[in-house]
């Protein structure tokens, strides 16, 4: 029996592989224009149940990169976690769980 290395499909096969079978292209066809079996198409839809699944998208209540910029800077600067909370229009409880996440993280500077 021959050894076969397996590769799973790449983001933007996937994607494609979602176009074709929403336009009505059958299994061998998808697997061929992507060069691969038409077993792992196959594995793929039926892991969804045959719908593409909806894009991923952040929760609008985490953190961008920005804000914990802004985060990194006020500690810096020495101001107060609630300062730096009105600064960015969030609970000082956010600020307060980020702090402690990346402090422990050693991603912010150490404050004394």
């Amino acid at each position: 029996m021959i050894e076969r290395k397996r590769t799973p499909l790449s983001a933007t096969q996937r994607v494609e592989v979602w176009r074709r079978w929403k336009a009505g292209e059958s299994l061998h066809a998808i697997g061929r224009a992507l060069g691969k079996d038409h077993v792992v198409v196959h594995l793929l839809l039926k892991r969804h149940g045959g719908i593409a699944p909806a894009p991923r998208r952040r929760s609008p209540r985490v953190l961008t990169l920005a804000e914990r910029e802004d985060i990194s800077r006020g500690i810096a600067s020495g101001c107060s976690m609630r300062a730096i909370a009105q600064g960015l229009s969030r609970a000082c409880s956010t600020v307060s769980r980020e702090v402690a996440i990346t402090t422990n993280a050693h991603v912010f500077p150490q404050t004394t």
